[in-house]
């Protein structure tokens, strides 16, 4: 009987943790940077409300563009914090937790970064065995991090760097059903690995999210949960209303896929500085500094936004969106 209680306990927990990770866009954040290169907290305030004013589903913080291993320990904790308090249960956040090293200290941040009051506390895959030890070994460490965070729900980032380790389906079907993990953000960027995928974690807790613009439409038809790729620091509106309309306004929603994969070519050009020109440009209070690395920009490259800048504008005023410009 009591473990019959624990067990309705544990399925009861999950299905309310499932609310948390809604359809759509999560944005991967940006981190402001005053000039001497020191988190701009009152810009984190600007980039969350911005992010949820585009109508966004979630929060990345603590992630890839938001130069996370350029952070400190504490940064990273204080940053998941901020973004939570200011988000203020609009949306819901997700931050990563894991950060190399044994097992055992990987397991002490992710209950620290819980801490934060986040839905989700992302694992990247690559930290969670080595490049050249194989999904068994991959497998068993997961066990071990599952066996010593308790009931803290989780997520999966298949983070390119340092090095790129995808989840194969087999994989999925093996992490699907331990209902621990609600959030993936997919890296893949091969449809048809996609595809298996998206079938390895259907009717399961597990949220899917692609990171990759060419890929989205495809990906959103065969059962895909939403978007959570860098060109949403650009255009998040886009991408929300290609989330929520690609059914009933098809031919729209693949005239807005070719524009996405095309403007999603500029998406790594200086990034993440670019992304911070963009938004200074369309009236922002933020500037270009990172710490990952130090980007400069000329009179072709402010060009080159802007006229991304007025495309973006111009898809607004045709979806009846607000104007792109910050408010």
């Amino acid at each position: 009987m009591q473990k019959k209680r624990q067990t309705d306990s544990f399925n009861e927990k999950t299905t309310n943790a499932v609310h948390h990770f809604a359809d759509g866009v999560w944005p991967v954040m940006l981190t402001a940077f005053a000039s001497n290169k020191q988190i701009d907290w009152d810009g984190i305030d600007r980039l969350t409300d911005w992010y949820i004013a585009s109508g966004v589903a979630g929060l990345f913080a603590v992630c890839g563009s938001s130069e996370m291993r350029e952070l400190t320990s504490e940064e990273r904790l204080t940053l998941a914090e901020r973004v939570v308090k200011r988000a203020n249960g609009r949306v819901h956040v997700v931050a990563t937790g894991t950060f190399g090293g044994a097992i055992e200290e990987q397991a002490a941040f992710v209950k620290k970064i819980a801490d934060t009051g986040v839905a989700a506390v992302v694992c990247l895959v690559n930290e969670l065995a080595a490049q050249d030890q194989t999904d068994k070994r991959w497998k068993a460490n997961v066990e071990q991090l599952l066996e010593k965070t308790g009931e803290i729900p989780l997520g999966l980032y298949e983070c390119p760097s340092p090095y790129h380790r995808l989840l194969s389906p087999q994989l999925l079907s093996w992490i699907a059903p331990t209902k621990r993990f609600f959030w993936l953000k997919e890296t893949s960027e091969q449809i048809d690995l996609i595809t298996k995928k998206i079938e390895a974690v259907q009717a399961s807790c597990l949220r899917f999210y692609n990171a990759n613009t060419v890929t989205l439409l495809s990906s959103l038809r065969l059962g895909a949960n939403g978007f959570s790729g860098i060109a949403a620091n650009f255009c998040p509106a886009l991408f929300v209303w290609l989330c929520e309309h690609f059914k009933e306004h098809s031919e729209m929603a693949e005239r807005l896929q070719r524009f996405l994969s095309i403007a999603g070519a500029l998406k790594g050009y200086k990034y993440p500085a670019s992304a911070k020109l963009f938004l200074a440009l369309s009236g922002m209070k933020i500037n270009t500094t990172c710490r990952v690395l130090d980007y400069t920009f000329g009179v072709n490259d402010i060009g080159m936004m802007e006229a991304l800048r007025q495309e973006i504008r111009a898809w607004h005023e045709e979806l009846g969106l607000p104007d792109v410009s910050y408010q």
